[in-house]
């Protein structure tokens, strides 16, 4: 299991866009926050969105099974994303989402939610709006960033683990009743994986030109450490990576 690990702050090389992908569990939410203050960027968790849109059906009665309703619904929510690593806050119509969107209702339901063609276009062109305005650089994680949402990024990650490691991080992030068995967690996740990789509309890939980091035999420290050294190496080799402005625009 992960452990949260203080970074020290660096100096950004240049504001960068980075793509960070891959499936639950293999310590993509830790990496990109810590990346994201290391080096002085802006953070996206747009699972989180997934996750906050999948609240609303729920909270709002919506048969999450029902890919008609959910789409005649998925304009009706405001989704507002905060960008600060230090605390990455999701509203949903003005009330704070962030603890709400993490049971294991909504876990259960987000897959179903996410395939939907015009929940996945809505909160797509969100995520590149949020990029296209952020200046000092960004950190945006998910499950196709790197092949949909943010094709021309300056730097794509890819994190993959072995489902037993998987499994044993989820479990050691759920408490008290949300907590769940070893073998119920990895079987949870290869499931979430088979839906979320064979979907039709962006399914959960790696790009061609992502990095792939395995973070089975690990610690964060040394993920976070890897992943910093390829934002420092693409900014080294792409100067003119600042302009985030149009490279975000040009995945639109």
């Amino acid at each position: 299991m992960f452990t949260t690990v203080e970074t020290a702050a660096r100096t950004a090389p240049a504001a960068v866009i980075v793509a960070i992908d891959g499936p639950s569990g293999t310590g993509k939410s830790s990496t990109s926050k810590a990346v994201a203050a290391k080096l002085g960027l802006r953070y996206l968790d747009t699972g989180a969105q997934y996750r906050a849109i999948t609240w609303w059906m729920l909270s709002n009665g919506v048969d999450v099974n029902d890919a008609a309703a959910v789409a005649t619904a998925a304009a009706k929510p405001t989704i507002v994303s905060g960008t600060d690593p230090g605390c990455p806050a999701i509203t949903v119509d003005g009330a704070d989402a962030t603890g709400p969107i993490r049971t294991r209702e909504v876990t259960a339901a987000v897959s179903a939610v996410s395939a939907v063609p015009e929940v996945r276009a809505r909160l797509t062109e969100l995520q590149r709006q949020i990029a296209r305005s952020t200046r000092s650089g960004i950190v945006v994680e998910g499950r196709d960033i790197g092949t949909t949402v943010l094709p021309d990024a300056d730097l794509k990650v890819f994190l993959t683990a072995s489902p037993e490691a998987r499994a044993a991080r989820r479990s050691g992030e759920l408490k008290g009743k949300e907590a769940a068995g070893l073998a119920a967690t990895r079987e949870a996740l290869i499931k979430r994986d088979a839906a979320d990789s064979g979907r039709k509309v962006s399914p959960l890939a790696k790009a061609e030109d992502a990095h792939e980091v395995d973070t089975t035999e690990l610690t964060l420290e040394q993920v976070i450490e890897c992943v910093v050294t390829l934002v420092e190496n693409a900014a080294a080799q792409h100067p003119s990576a600042g302009n985030t402005a149009d490279r975000a625009g040009q995945s639109a």
